[in-house]
């Protein structure tokens, strides 16, 4: 299957599963080019903005798993190519 590029966002609204969202994001290290984490005091919840490469099975993967936990959300945009 062929590689794709893309970005995933990641806002956890509810910060004790910070661990859970962490486990998951070193599981699929392997499609993480970068990541880069921003906590908004303000509003309470940190924000997750990721470089991914990797096939869409992969990627569905991971954002499906990180969609499951509880005060998670999260949006993917895969390049068509």
């Amino acid at each position: 299957m062929e590689k794709r590029l893309g970005i995933v966002g990641i806002v956890v609204e509810d910060l004790q599963r910070a661990e859970d969202v962490n486990s998951i994001l070193h599981e699929f290290s392997s499609v993480i080019i970068g990541r880069m984490g921003i906590p908004y005091r303000d509003r309470g919840v940190s924000v997750i903005s990721l470089i991914v490469d990797g096939t869409t099975d992969e990627i569905s993967a991971m954002t499906g798993k990180l969609g499951k936990i509880k005060g998670v959300s999260v949006k993917s945009a895969l390049t068509k190519k």
